[in-house]
């Protein structure tokens, strides 16, 4: 999906009361959008949670990018997530 578009999605969802976090792999389109929330992660397209079956490397991004909704500030918040 276009990063962009989910960017813009999620504030609109912010702005109606629903907290929004996204994983992306396209920081600074996601930077310029100002996506409420978002942990940007350094894997290719169409590969945002990493090498497929690496079960144990998608439940810590998931788990980072939840911990997002816990983040202190007003949005935009983004993270960098770090494999190790």
């Amino acid at each position: 999906m276009c990063h962009q578009t989910v960017g813009l999605i999620a504030g609109a969802l912010e702005r109606r009361g629903i907290a929004t976090t996204s994983v992306t792999v396209l920081r600074e389109v996601t930077g310029k959008v100002r996506t409420p929330r978002a942990l940007a992660v350094s894997y290719a397209l169409g590969y945002p949670l990493g090498k497929p079956g690496d079960a144990a490397l998608q439940t810590r991004i998931l788990r980072a990018a939840f911990a997002l909704l816990d983040a202190p500030g007003p949005p935009p918040v983004l993270v960098d997530f770090t494999a190790t």
